[in-house]
């Protein structure tokens, strides 16, 4: 006899104790600096690209997809449970560590240039993870949540994601106002510079009329923005006057590449889709069809269930734990960690994802979010594809 089925809340997460691996994963620099004490070899500061690029991927390869999904039913009660909201403080501390180790470590050991290129890449793919601890506390009403959220986002200075992604990215994901909403034919090199300009602008506009409505200025202390970016200012001020002038280009490359990581997977997580335009101008609510999902499991693990984005953009407020898997959402062939490296090669990441986009649409590409300057051409391809005679 099905348990479950008879008692829906009788059901357990079988994953609930492996959610402390989003934690686990922020200490990789940690781990580089053991291996290296303990062997002195200086491949141990590539540890995290190795893992992030390599070791995941292949992980997600052997372990597959996980379908399932928690009964509605107890849903309210697994979204209260303490325990996973504890699983992301956990990390926090583990964070600041590999950042501040980190930084020490690149100022202070003879280390050779690749060595060091390493140790970059690591602590940096460590703040990238981390803005998703930020962006899962960001989405919380608790004002110690949100607190922390910023204090996530610190070290790779994208305080202005807690802004722009809750009330802008939610607001226009999947429409072609939206920076964090790939187009068809866009490379991830052309959405990079417009994604990060255009995040941190409308971030800045919806701070500034919330603020006017308030009858305050843009600049008053009360700005979202100007409290995580001065977060920022903070740590790193702190850090330069320990360890000197030295160590800010270091925090400063590693942010920068760690933002990058952000702006990878907003690539993949809507290219080309687009939500339908009402005769008034606005757009339909957001569906789980406007989102790129993926149920590989590992991946899932370390990012708290973001691959599960069509339920996290249809449900903006429902807690990792209980989102779910929908079979109208269009899949990825993999999990993040491998499509961000096809992103990194237009041409390869075109010959997969492009023809997703076009079976997505069901060969109607002008429901499709196109780059413009590709629209005509797009449009006249595709619509002398679907009217051409077909074989006997």
């Amino acid at each position: 006899m099905n348990t479950t089925a008879s008692n829906p809340l009788a059901w357990t997460d079988k994953k609930r104790p492996l959610w402390l691996l989003g934690g686990v994963i922020v200490g990789l620099p940690l781990y580089a600096f053991l291996g290296y004490w303990l062997t002195g070899w200086g491949l141990f500061w590539w540890l995290g690209p190795v893992f992030v690029y390599g070791v995941i991927p292949l992980l997600d390869t052997l372990r597959g997809t996980d379908l399932d999904n928690p009964p509605e039913e107890r849903v309210a009660s697994l979204s209260q449970e303490r325990y996973y909201r504890w699983a992301i403080y956990f990390a926090i501390p583990i964070q600041y560590a590999s950042f501040v180790v980190g930084t020490w470590i690149a100022v202070t050991q003879p280390l050779a240039w690749w060595e060091l290129l390493g140790l970059l890449l690591t602590v940096g793919g460590v703040s990238g993870g981390a803005i998703n601890i930020g962006h899962e506390l960001g989405h919380a009403t608790d004002k110690l949540d949100r607190w922390l959220a910023k204090l996530a986002l610190a070290p790779v200075v994208y305080g202005h994601f807690y802004v722009e992604h809750n009330r802008g990215h939610h607001v226009r994901v999947a429409t072609p106002e939206d920076p964090a909403s790939a187009r068809f034919g866009e490379t991830f090199w052309q959405f990079l510079p417009r994604c990060v300009i255009g995040s941190v602008a409308s971030a800045w506009n919806i701070e500034k009329r919330r603020l006017n409505k308030q009858g305050k200025s843009v600049w008053h202390w009360s700005n979202d923005n100007l409290q995580s970016w001065a977060l920022s200012a903070v740590i790193f001020g702190a850090m330069t006057l320990w360890l000197g002038w030295i160590a800010l280009p270091f925090m400063l490359l590693q942010a920068a590449y760690g933002g990058s990581l952000l702006e990878v997977v907003n690539y993949l997580e809507h290219y080309g889709l687009k939500r339908e335009q009402r005769p008034d101008g606005s757009y339909e609510r957001c569906q789980p069809h406007h989102s790129w999902n993926s149920n590989h499991v590992v991946t899932n693990l370390f990012l708290y269930h973001l691959q599960r984005h069509s339920d996290h953009h249809a449900n903006p407020t429902r807690p990792y734990q209980a989102l779910r898997h929908f079979s109208e959402a269009p899949q990825l062939p993999s999990g993040y960690a491998s499509m961000i490296l096809l992103a990194y090669f237009p041409p390869l990441w075109f010959r997969v994802m492009d023809p997703k986009v076009v079976a997505h649409h069901r060969g109607d590409m002008t429901r499709a979010n196109i780059q413009p300057a590709l629209r005509e051409r797009v449009l006249a391809q595709y619509s002398a594809a679907s009217t051409a005679p077909k074989a006997a």
